[in-house]
């Protein structure tokens, strides 16, 4: 049953064009994806202004992610209950109110409960961009509108260091939070002129769905982005294998809930659903791990200073950015196998190319060629991805198909960024020696030029991680089955 939510804005019509309040949406998405990579820069600063110990200041990032990944399935739910354009409003309001805690506190545990703050603001927008997008833009203009989505989850992830820099050098880390607050308020004003209200689907809220979820979401995401801190000790597994216990109770339920499960297993029926969820979790893992080898070997053997090292990736943001409508066309004209599938191989081969090119010395130019190339694999993959994951979803659907789609992509993050952490640890290990033990990045600053180059090639070598994992994300979209031209089902 559908009924339309109170305080329908005057003149929001059938005929309204749905880009404006695209571009209100992704104003805050792109805010929020920046936070989730702004702070890895400004850490030093916050760990020496707050007195911080190493353990404590990894929980800055830690717990946004924590707050941001487990609710996700929850909040896509409500956008479905309670309207897109509500929920969104209050995830922006809270995330904005955050960041200004979190820029004015004082102790690293403030800071802390500031970001939890965040991270739950986050997850109530992040859903609702998608189901919007779902739900107001026909089907032969959805694959642009997915395709700047994506440009922006991509363009955010790469801004985010760059920003980070920039500021904490400039102004102080405390500002990687307050230039949130003016985007915030700008986005909440073009949030409420532009964004239309959506019909709303009366559900039964299903309790015990939402605690499994939650439960097993946490143990699980917990697990993972702490146990490199703990040296994947006895507790950390029994901390994962819960989490996945739990979650397989959650599935069961679902499975049996005769009522209105919080997740129906009915949209794992679309082939090409269940197949882009697989391959944006390759794309997530990819993009977090991607990162740290890039970043520690510019640094490290380089010599560059950490906003130096970060402006590496322009390229890559440059390219995204500027393919992204000219992809977003593509997608709406052809099959998503092709052009997905074109990115996914473009994205393994730069950084393969990369990795070889690591090595003290080398011309800055030959690192960029293959960072370009970077920006060119993301612009093909992200709006093909996300616009064939939604494509055959119901209406009454969209906001918890868009929760389960980012949720997987959220847990690919963390996943990415366990397991880079682990092989780069590894890596290290073996290219320079016992000796080199310790947890990954706590001298990369100091390194001996003597070490450069077995340095680099560590780097180098856990680079070709992330390249692998696409091939699986390759894998499944070279499998999509329906075209984008093709009808949708009623009820869309």
């Amino acid at each position: 049953m559908a009924v339309s939510e109170s305080g329908t804005r005057p003149g929001a019509t059938p005929a309204t064009s749905p880009w404006p309040a695209l571009w209100a949406l992704v104003l805050g998405f792109f805010m929020i994806l920046v936070d989730s990579t702004i702070v890895t820069v400004a850490t030093p600063a916050i760990q020496a202004d707050l007195g911080a110990s190493v353990d404590a200041v990894v929980w800055v990032t830690s717990a946004y992610l924590l707050a941001y990944a487990v609710p996700l399935l929850i909040t896509g739910r409500l956008g479905d209950r309670f309207g897109p354009r509500r929920v969104y409003l209050v995830g922006l309001a809270i995330f904005t109110l955050a960041s200004l805690w979190c820029g004015l506190t004082g102790s690293i545990a403030m800071l802390v409960v500031a970001r939890v703050f965040q991270g739950l603001g986050a997850s109530f927008m992040t859903p609702q961009t998608m189901a919007v997008i779902t739900r107001t833009f026909p089907a032969n203009q959805r694959g642009r509108a997915m395709s700047l989505w994506g440009a922006v989850a991509g363009v955010a992830t790469l801004v985010g260091p760059i920003l980070g820099g920039v500021l904490v050098d400039g102004l102080g880390w405390e500002w990687i939070f307050f230039v949130n607050v003016p985007v915030g308020v700008v986005g909440f004003v073009m949030a409420m002129r532009l964004v239309p209200e959506l019909p709303t689907h009366v559900h039964r809220f299903d309790v015990l769905g939402v605690v499994l979820s939650a439960i097993g979401m946490f143990l699980l995401v917990f697990g993972i982005q702490e146990g490199q801190s703990y040296d994947w000790g006895a507790g950390v597994w029994a901390l994962i294998v819960s989490g996945l216990v739990v979650l397989a109770g959650f599935v069961f339920w679902q499975s049996r809930n005769r009522a209105e499960p919080l997740m129906s297993l009915r949209l794992f029926r679309d082939r090409n659903f269940s197949l882009a969820n697989i391959a944006i979790t390759t794309v997530g893992f990819a993009v977090t791990a991607m990162s740290f080898p890039i970043m520690f070997y510019a640094q490290g053997v380089l010599g560059l200073s950490p906003t130096r090292s970060a402006l590496l990736l322009i390229p890559m943001a440059v390219f995204s950015g500027v393919l992204a409508p000219w992809v977003g066309r593509l997608t709406d004209r052809g099959h998503p196998r092709w052009i997905a599938g074109f990115g996914m191989a473009a994205w393994a081969v730069s950084l393969v190319w990369l990795a070889a090119e690591m090595e003290p010395g080398v011309a800055i130019w030959r690192l960029l060629l293959p960072i370009a190339l970077l920006g060119v694999g993301n612009a093909f993959v992200w709006g093909p991805v996300a616009t064939t994951a939604n494509r055959n979803l119901p209406q009454d659907q969209a906001g918890a198909g868009a929760g389960v789609y980012n949720t997987t992509r959220q847990v690919g993050a963390v996943l990415g960024s366990a397991g880079i952490a682990v092989l780069m640890e590894s890596r290290l290990a073996a290219n320079l020696g016992g000796g080199a033990g310790g947890p990954v990045g706590e001298s990369i600053a100091a390194v001996p030029a003597a070490l450069h180059a077995p340095f680099a090639t560590a780097m180098a070598q856990a680079l070709l991680l992330p390249a692998g994992v696409l091939l699986v994300g390759l894998v499944a979209v070279l499998t999509f089955t329906v075209s984008l031209r093709s009808p949708v089902r009623s009820g869309q």
